[in-house]
């Protein structure tokens, strides 16, 4: 089972505004750290894709999950 990188976190997706295909809103999403992308208020968002892009950090709201939804969600990625 992989744990989770203290990097990793969970957001709620707020805004799909441009990206309705991509991101579907209320929905728990896993970011992966880019320091870079932070500088420009960008996420790294894994999205409905199964792959990692670069979205607007506005668009989501971060939140801590307990323990074992972190599991399920990191199960099924």
């Amino acid at each position: 089972m992989k744990t989770q990188s203290p990097d990793q976190q969970f957001v709620v997706c707020v805004n799909n505004d441009g990206y309705s295909v991509s991101l579907e809103r209320r929905k728990i999403y896993l970011t992966l750290p880019d320091d870079k992308a932070k500088e420009h208020d960008l996420l790294r968002v894994v999205d409905e894709s199964g792959e990692d892009y670069l979205y607007p950090a506005r668009f989501f709201v971060a939140i801590k999950l307990p323990q074992a939804l972190r599991e399920v969600f990191q199960r099924a990625a």
